[in-house]
C-alpha cells in the first residue's frame, strides 16, 4: 500500500479556500501591524537555575527532614524554598545583604 502524501502548509491553505474562489486573481496583501506592549518586557537569564547555580549538599538527620517536608507539605511550597528562606533569616540576623540583594545585577 503506498504512502499517503505529506501534507505542505501551501496544500492546508489551498484546501481551505472555498472553491468559487481561485488563487489566479490578485493577491491579497497582509499588512504587518507592530503591538505595542506598554512597559518594557523584562529579560531572564538564559541559563537556568541548575546552569547558574552551584550545588551544595545538606545531610540533615531524618527527624529535621520529616519535620522540613511535613512543613513544606502544610504550606504547599517546596524544600527548597523553606531552606533560601532560612538562608536569608541567617543572613539577615548576621547583618549580611539578603539573597535578592546579592542576586541584583549590582550585587557582587
Amino acid at each position: 500500500m503506498p504512502k499517503p502524501p505529506k501534507l505542505s502548509l501551501a496544500s492546508i491553505v489551498a484546501a481551505s479556500t472555498p472553491p468559487g474562489k481561485s488563487h489566479q486573481g490578485p493577491q491579497q496583501t497582509a499588512e504587518i501591524v507592530q503591538l505595542d506592549t506598554g512597559a518594557p518586557t523584562l529579560r531572564r537569564p538564559t541559563a537556568t537555575l541548575k546552569q547558574r547555580a552551584r550545588q551544595m549538599s545538606v545531610y540533615l538527620e531524618p527527624p529535621v527532614y520529616d519535620q522540613l517536608r511535613d512543613i513544606a507539605h502544610a504550606e504547599r511550597a517546596k524544600m527548597h524554598g523553606l531552606m533560601l528562606e532560612a538562608l536569608d533569616l541567617l543572613f539577615k540576623q548576621r547583618g549580611a545583604r539578603s539573597i535578592d540583594q546579592l542576586n541584583e545585577p549590582d550585587g557582587r
